[in-house]
């Protein structure tokens, strides 16, 4: 099994420490933080050299400006590195732990969850090449994660989704935002315009009455929602009317061309998506199989996020 240990035991941390703890791949030595936690029963180290001395691997859930000066510590010591999002505070940090994990040869992803949602992995490859991408993200307030924008709080995890669904550059981009209780945006809207075409807008919002996480793909003849929040998937497709059913839903469009709608809800597992990506990492390390969520996704996701947050 893989020694782990976990730096930042807040909300997160102590997630990640009970499904370590209760892994099939990861045995849990402990944990570091600053304040003493009593809160829960394992082992809680006093330093953070000595809890990367004494594992194989590390989960770095720390308020975001700490994950750069952490991550670079424990890859310099040849440790495997799971990075909660945003991968770092700068583009210039994300950089230098991409190359740095090359140079010593660890392993490295980072926590954008979603991609592990059921709602979202039931899919398979129903999406292809989207033309239109509407995503919505509310949250109540909560004054955890105030640490950073709602673009690198909340609407990342889109920004993630689309980039992985999404196979071109980002070419234009338009945002507004509101800083309403926190001295960054608390609200954000923006339009996102990729090189082969593709539009994704993203709104994101941690000041709202109730709680939403839907994405919509649009793409030729289909349409696909995805609720991240219920795990709820929805796919409809339109195809030629080929033999007529009087049972079939069909519609007709001004030039007389017949289409019939196809409703279709995949099956969605109830499984836990941050013990999926504790698995996936598992297996980048003791298989060597690729990284579900690499640094450069993190940092590809970053990126965006930035250019989005500068246009407000």
């Amino acid at each position: 099994m893989i020694k782990a240990g976990v730096i930042g035991a807040g909300h997160l941390g102590n997630i990640h420490l009970k499904l370590l703890d209760e892994s099939n791949f990861f045995k849990l030595i402990g944990y570091f933080d600053l304040k003493k936690n009593k809160e829960n029963h394992f082992i809680q180290f006093e330093s953070v050299e000595k809890l990367i001395s004494s594992v194989d691997a590390i989960f770095i859930c720390t308020n975001t400006p700490n994950h750069y000066s952490i991550a670079k510590i424990c890859i310099e010591n040849c440790k495997h590195v799971f990075i909660e999002k945003p991968i770092t505070s700068t583009i210039e940090q994300a950089l230098d732990l991409i190359e740095l994990s090359l140079k010593y040869n660890v392993k490295g992803q980072v926590g954008h969850v979603e991609r592990f949602n059921s709602a979202f992995t039931c899919l398979g490859d129903s999406i292809k090449n989207p033309k239109f991408i509407e995503c919505h993200r509310l949250a109540e307030y909560n004054p955890r994660g105030n640490d950073v924008s709602v673009i690198l709080d909340l609407m990342i995890h889109d920004i993630d989704i689309v980039l992985n669904v999404v196979n071109s550059e980002p070419k234009h981009v338009n945002a507004n935002g509101v800083c309403v209780i926190s001295d960054s945006p608390d609200i954000c809207n923006a339009r996102v315009e990729f090189e082969n075409g593709c539009v994704a807008n993203f709104t994101a919002s941690r000041i709202s009455l109730k709680n939403m996480r839907k994405t919509r793909f649009f793409q030729s003849n289909a349409y696909i929602s995805v609720d991240f929040l219920e795990k709820k998937t929805e796919i409809v497709k339109i195809k030629d009317v080929l033999v007529d059913d009087p049972y079939a839903m069909v519609i007709e469009n001004s030039s007389g061309q017949k289409k019939q709608i196809f409703y279709n809800n995949p099956e969605i597992k109830n499984n836990n998506a941050i013990v999926e990506e504790h698995n996936s990492f598992a297996k980048a390390i003791l298989e060597n199989a690729p990284i579900s969520v690499s640094l450069k996704d993190g940092l590809k996701a970053l990126d965006l996020a930035n250019k989005i947050l500068n246009k407000i």
